[in-house]
């Protein structure tokens, strides 16, 4: 991912906490048979050796016997974006040399994947991944709601993989290459606009460094 300085954020708590906001990821690899993507939801797990991605996919769908070859896979996480006008620039109104860009936060992680097909470590990957995304609701749905033979008919259709994580880069582009005069109007501009993802970007801008 092409990011110059002013964009690079290399803090690797804030690119955990990002993955953990931003669990969607987009997980794309390579075999013979050319490029393939799939949405996943993600988990981040820390472990004595590193950082790992963990999540599953459909038996069906046939970028598992990429994950399987143990070929390097990308993961790409995205947050709130936006089209930045030169409008939005003060400095615009004294210098009209401007033109428009769009501001983004991106996360991507790089490493080598593994398979978790057994069923006790498949079973114990749905239950963490529920739990995660549960854990806000009023009363928390749990996989042992579901009857047991249901969730073994349910994991049979599935399989888990394990993404060692060898390289995390973020890429939080919100007009730091710009004048403080600027970044604020861009920040003005973002959150009163009418599309959430603008406004939830004017957030990401006022908590940014």
């Amino acid at each position: 991912m092409y990011t110059p300085t002013a964009f690079r954020e290399t803090d690797t708590e804030r690119l955990i906490a990002f993955i953990h906001e931003h669990s969607l990821g987009v997980l794309i690899t390579h075999s013979a048979d050319g490029l393939k993507a799939t949405p996943v939801p993600l988990l981040v797990v820390e472990r004595t050796g590193g950082l790992e991605l963990q999540g599953h996919l459909a038996r069906a769908n046939p970028q598992r016997r990429d994950l399987a070859s143990g070929t390097p896979a990308l993961v790409v996480f995205n947050g709130p974006n936006a089209y930045v006008s030169p409008n939005y620039y003060p400095s615009k109104a004294r210098n009209p040399a401007v033109v428009p860009t769009w501001n983004y936060l991106c996360v991507q992680a790089r490493g080598t994947p593994r398979m978790i097909d057994d069923p006790e470590s498949l079973h114990d990957l749905v239950s963490q991944l529920t739990h995660q995304h549960e854990a806000d609701q009023p009363h928390p749905w749990a996989v042992e709601d579901a009857p047991a033979d249901y969730i073994e008919r349910m994991l049979k259709a599935i399989v888990g993989f394990s993404i060692a994580i060898e390289q995390l880069e973020g890429k939080l582009k919100l007009s730091q290459n710009r004048s403080l005069e600027d970044r604020q109007g861009v920040q003005r501009a973002l959150d009163g606009s009418p599309i959430s993802t603008a406004r939830a970007l004017a957030e990401a801008m006022a908590g940014s460094r």
